[in-house]
């Protein structure tokens, strides 16, 4: 393998404590050292990067992959490569593939692309229950010895209770995390945007806070009756992530992330029945943006990750209920998470450690920090590049985001995956 020596850059490793200019060496797949080059080291290849960032390289905890089953959307091959080219070395896909992930032989079906592809880090959950059906609770042993790093039913909530509550004791009984989207679908309904205002200005259905703030609510008691350790996904609402953090120091055994674009985006973004703003859970109120953001801040909400969902053109045209809810995410998650150290919300190296260490703990994998010994996924960036969001900019096969025309900051120049450079903005 390849021997790196990486020149120069601004190391920030949050796991480490590690903020400061200094020189980083790669062999044989591993970190070798940082600040002082180990005995005898020849490198075959030397990274100038003066000016840059070199952290770890970004986890993120739900990306929609489209494959199996949806390949005219996305591939493996594509949104792997995709993830490289910003910054991304781990993806974690969501269980509602079709075939569902919920047999061994769809992991390592999925497991084998990934490998083909050879290039990002490929991480499933495995459905809860069969066919993400809510009645029939999953073989999880089996799962888990296929590799599934946690359990999910992905965008469908468990109706039953008892079903729910059985497969909490289930997966704690096998140390296994469960992934919860939390919604409660009497109340979501067939709704589409936030319920408020702006959705009876323009005619659509809404999707009230109580569908989440509920559901929370009702996870959270089986949560502290079964013991398991649960993860809630793609927090929508400031009341649902106030109601997380007051469990934790309640001393509850869960954690939360929220997808970057609800640090940013409001409901009156779709004022325009803009149906790239057509996601689930819905774009919400300024209070709840800045409640959001507010509980990054404090630590409430442990990581970001990027709910990527790329969709073809096709599904994104027709009235804004009919599209398709999602967003492709991966090409802006690194800058989207910098910009909140560009507007002082975070250090930026507490910014990186919400895409790096805690998505890592919350999985319980050995990535996210740039320890010796440590495979060597590291993400080089330019904190200084800018560069405009357009269809000639994105590398995901989806360009489906409702950040197009935006002017981003920040940009992958390399990217190591298992200490192999896979990613060279100089060979874009």
């Amino acid at each position: 393998m390849t021997r790196i020596h990486i020149q120069g850059g601004h190391v920030i490793d949050p796991a480490n404590n590690i903020d400061a200019p200094m020189d980083l060496w790669v062999a044989d797949g591993k970190i070798q050292a940082l600040g002082q080059a180990p005995d005898g080291f020849n490198a075959d290849l030397s990274l100038a990067a003066d000016k840059l960032v070199v952290c770890p390289g970004l986890i993120d905890l739900s990306a929609r992959i489209r494959e199996p089953g949806e390949e005219h959307k996305a591939t493996i091959a594509s949104e792997t490569t995709a993830a490289v080219s910003a910054g991304i070395t781990t993806l974690v896909c969501p269980p509602d593939t079709h075939p569902v992930i919920d047999s061994p032989a769809v992991v390592e079906l999925i497991h084998l692309k990934a490998r083909e592809a050879s290039m990002a880090n490929l991480h499933m959950l495995g459905a809860l229950t069969c066919d993400l059906g809510g009645e029939l609770i999953s073989e999880m042993l089996s799962l888990k010895k296929a590799g599934v790093v946690g359990m999910s039913n992905a965008n469908q909530p468990v109706v039953n209770s008892l079903i729910l509550r059985r497969a909490f004791e289930y997966a704690a009984t096998h140390e296994l995390t469960v992934f919860i989207r939390p919604d409660d679908s009497g109340l979501s309904s067939n709704g589409c945007v936030h319920e408020g205002a702006l959705a009876s200005r323009l005619g659509l259905p809404g999707i009230p806070e109580a569908a989440e703030t509920v559901a929370v609510a009702r996870h959270l008691e089986l949560i502290e009756q079964t013991g398991v350790r649960a993860h809630f996904s793609q927090l929508s609402t400031a009341r649902a992530a106030n109601m997380i953090a007051r469990a934790r120091h309640d001393g509850l055994n869960v954690t939360a992330d929220v997808a970057v674009h609800h640090l940013y985006l409001t409901d009156i973004d779709i004022r325009d029945y803009n149906s790239a703003c057509h996601l689930i859970p819905p774009l919400r109120s300024e209070r709840d943006r800045d409640g959001l953001r507010d509980a990054v801040k404090q630590g409430g909400i442990d990581a970001i990750c990027s709910d990527h969902q790329p969709h073809e053109p096709d599904a994104k045209q027709a009235p804004f209920p009919d599209t398709e809810p999602g967003l492709s995410g991966i090409d802006t998650l690194l800058p989207l998470v910098k910009r909140l150290a560009d507007e002082k919300l975070l250090p930026l190296s507490d910014a990186i450690d919400r895409v790096t260490r805690l998505p890592a703990n919350i999985l319980g994998i050995d990535r996210g920090h740039l320890s010796v010994g440590a495979d060597a996924d590291i993400c080089i960036f330019d904190p200084q590049q800018s560069w405009s969001v357009s269809h000639d900019s994105l590398h995901s096969a989806g360009h489906n985001t409702p950040f197009m025309g935006w002017e981003m900051h920040g940009r992958a120049t390399h990217t190591l995956v298992n200490g192999r450079l896979v990613f060279s903005s100089d060979h874009d």
